[in-house]
């Protein structure tokens, strides 16, 4: 009997994904579906399950696959997936392995201009609030653009026709291809690094979209948004758009439209400048004409008329006021000078000295205090008496008491 063979599960899985790997149609093909449970894992990967309406699938797309992806896969997007079908040995899972993705109904490339373009909307990128206004009389116009392109020969004559005084200075860069968007980075910076140039001109020639893509990428975005320098962003044909014209200070419908708004017609300037030169004039006239007049008002005016005769007049009335001042000064000295000896002879009247000089005297006790009744001494006191040129010391030997009217009593 022969016993049958028995596998392991690693070597079943193994074997399924073999002939999964190795089938012509699961080995490269393209599905349709709906984009759920989207997860971008840290490592870089995309993991994702695409359904539609009888089914679903588990799908992994790895991040040298992911990173050159132009759009960010959203869940409820439809698309068409490229690549293949294999088994995941550890779980004994099927699932698809994506190279690329295509948004359904619309290209991949406006799939992911419309998502940068809500970023940085969001971010106010956009907003009116950053647009710097661009210099009316530059001197000197940065071109970011391509050396060899029809676009720089169409700026560069329109600017110099407009202003010949004005300079350009061309920074080479590539505006196509891969290496495209660095290269506009690198040039933005180093104008601004420059900085002799008023405003920046950013831009090339007409094309399809994928040639104008260099012009959707978010480092050129953020370049251009970082600029210090004004940018005009002047990007294919009027009917062109990208994300640098939404960031750019002034956007241009052309190459050319971006000279002519960088730049002033000089015959307008020299318009400008005649019409202030007549109006300088004018003014100017109008100002000496009516000096003039004032002049010749003032020059009659007697004050310069006859100056030296209004001179004697004012000197005549500073001498008169001043004699009449001193008068003034003279009798209220006199007054106030009689009025003092007045009050001095008054004061000289009162003075103690003057009523000892009739004969009075002034009293004290031996502690100076002054006797004004005999009750404030004792017979055998001595006291001293001031008279008019010097005091004496007396010693009382008798007290008498007199009354109003009445004698003198012994006490």
């Amino acid at each position: 009997m022969i016993e049958p063979k028995i596998f392991t599960v690693g070597q079943i899985n193994r074997y399924i994904k073999n002939l999964l790997e190795n089938d012509c149609i699961l080995n490269s093909l393209l599905i349709r579906g709906e984009i759920s449970n989207f997860k971008a894992h840290g490592t870089g990967h995309f993991y994702f399950t695409l359904k539609d309406a009888v089914g679903a699938v588990n799908c992994v797309m790895f991040r040298q696959y992911a990173e050159t992806l132009p759009f960010f896969p959203e869940n409820g997007m439809q698309v068409v997936l490229y690549g293949s079908v294999s088994l995941y040995e550890k779980t004994g899972q099927y699932q698809l392995y994506a190279e690329f993705l295509e948004p359904v109904g619309v290209g991949v490339l406006q799939t992911a201009f419309e998502q940068l373009k809500q970023q940085l909307e969001a971010e106010g990128l956009f907003d009116a609030d950053y647009k710097r206004e661009i210099p009316k009389n530059p001197t000197c116009i940065a071109v970011v653009t391509s050396p060899t392109g029809a676009a720089v020969q169409d700026m560069i004559k329109v600017a110099t026709r407009r202003n010949p005084a004005v300079k350009i200075a061309i920074f080479p860069t590539l505006v196509q291809g891969a290496k495209a968007a660095d290269d506009i980075v690198r040039s933005i910076k180093a104008v601004n690094q420059w900085g002799k140039a008023d405003v920046l001109i950013v831009g090339r020639g007409g094309g399809s979209l994928e040639d104008l893509w260099c012009f959707n990428e978010e480092n050129v975005a953020r370049a251009i948004f970082a600029s210090e320098i004004p940018v005009i962003s002047a990007v294919g044909h009027e009917t062109d758009f990208t994300i640098a014209d939404f960031v750019a200070d002034l956007r241009a419908a052309t190459p050319s439209a971006a000279a002519e708004l960088a730049t002033e017609p000089l015959e307008q300037k020299i318009e400008i400048l005649q019409k202030m030169t007549t109006r300088l004039q004018r003014d100017m006239q109008a100002i000496l004409t009516s000096s003039g007049r004032r002049l010749l008002f003032l020059l009659k005016h007697p004050i310069l008329a006859k100056p030296l005769e209004r001179m004697d007049i004012a000197k005549q009335q500073v001498i008169q006021n001043q004699t009449d001042l001193t008068k003034q000064i003279e009798q209220i000295l006199l007054y106030q000078k009689n009025k003092v000896q007045q009050l001095s002879h008054r004061l000289e009247a009162l003075s103690p000295y003057a009523v000892m000089g009739r004969g009075y005297a002034m009293v004290t006790t031996t502690a100076g205090e002054i006797l004004t009744s005999i009750k404030q001494t004792q017979t055998g006191d001595v006291v001293t008496v001031y008279l008019k040129d010097g005091s004496l010391q007396a010693e009382i030997k008798k007290k008498a008491v007199k009354s109003h009217g009445e004698k003198e009593s012994d006490i």
